[in-house]
């Protein structure tokens, strides 16, 4: 299924502009106006309050207790871009840590999303490296066998093509195709006005069952009220 111990160097980034456009909207909204689509599994957390992130991901495989290949992967990354590491089978030993984040960023990484565990949470929360992860695990990993980098992968049941961008933040992980990026922004904009006039009505007291005229199907369900 995977090809393994290879490293595409070249990859197809989207438009900075595009993935700009994209950052402002939260991962709920990138979801809905994406069709419901892209979602990774909830267990992949962030590690601390506030983290947030998006950009292209770097894709990374490994292989269970090994982070051999995030070193490998470090070396691909550019400015902006976003790690996302997959495993070739469940793993929630401490792939990543403080040291790995410190190279990373220096290369230019926005942050990791990562279907594995990562260590040194207090330290990636006072350098704001955004980490979101199945488990937060003090088990290091050796460096052995050999996984891919920039390879499509399975993250926490999403498919991640290397390019493809991953907005991340308190509500969980989303995948958005690196063709659909402006695309998705728009929608994402366009669904974030309607929300502020829904929202606008909602505060003066207007009952969600009239705003979206729900009575008369819950009636014709057979919703009794009962004095």
């Amino acid at each position: 299924m995977y090809e393994l111990g290879v490293v595409h160097r070249s990859i197809t980034r989207p438009d900075p502009a595009d993935v700009a456009s994209l950052a402002p909207f939260g991962v709920a909204t990138v979801h809905e106006a994406m069709g419901r689509t892209g979602l990774m599994r909830p267990y992949v957390r962030p590690v601390y309050p506030g983290a947030k992130v998006c950009g292209p991901a770097v894709t990374v495989l490994l292989q269970p207790g090994d982070n051999w290949m995030l070193h490998v992967a470090v070396e691909q990354l550019q400015p902006g871009d976003v790690l996302v590491a997959a495993c070739t089978t469940e793993s929630e030993d401490g792939f990543f840590g403080e040291l790995l984040a410190t190279s990373a960023r220096a290369h230019g990484a926005a942050g990791l999303i990562i279907d594995g565990g990562c260590r040194d949470v207090a330290e990636l929360q006072e350098m704001d490296f955004p980490v979101f992860s199945r488990a937060v695990n003090a088990k290091g990993t050796v460096k052995a066998t050999l996984g891919s980098v920039n390879i499509p992968v399975i993250c926490a049941n999403a498919h991640v093509v290397p390019g493809d961008v991953v907005v991340a933040d308190a509500d969980g992980v989303v995948v958005v195709p690196a063709g659909r990026v402006a695309e998705v922004a728009e929608a994402s904009r366009a669904r974030e006005d309607n929300e502020a006039r829904k929202r606008a009505r909602l505060a003066t007291g207007e009952l969600g069952l009239d705003m979206y005229a729900m009575r008369d199907p819950l009636k014709a369900a057979g919703l009794r009220y009962v004095d």
